[in-house]
């Protein structure tokens, strides 16, 4: 009888939906702790298509508030 040797399964991280370029521009801009008009001016866009950029980033990941947003901008080198 012969032993196999096996590896512990170690559970592959969730992928991450993937963000538009403006969403991760946006998301860069809020993370460095631009306001949404900041965010807005720097970009050339009203402040309401950069909070709809922003609720459009919460939906896909379930993220509820700022702090959540920038943690996650950082954990993707933004």
């Amino acid at each position: 009888m012969s032993l196999a040797l096996a590896t512990p399964h170690t559970e592959a991280p969730a992928p991450t939906p993937s963000l538009a370029p403006r969403e991760q521009e946006a998301l860069r801009h809020i993370a460095a702790g631009c306001t949404y008009l900041q965010t807005a001016r720097q970009m050339g866009l009203s402040k309401h298509t950069v909070d709809a950029y922003l609720r459009r980033i919460r939906a896909k990941l379930g993220i509820n508030n700022t702090a959540e947003l920038t943690r996650l901008a950082v954990s993707l080198g933004l």
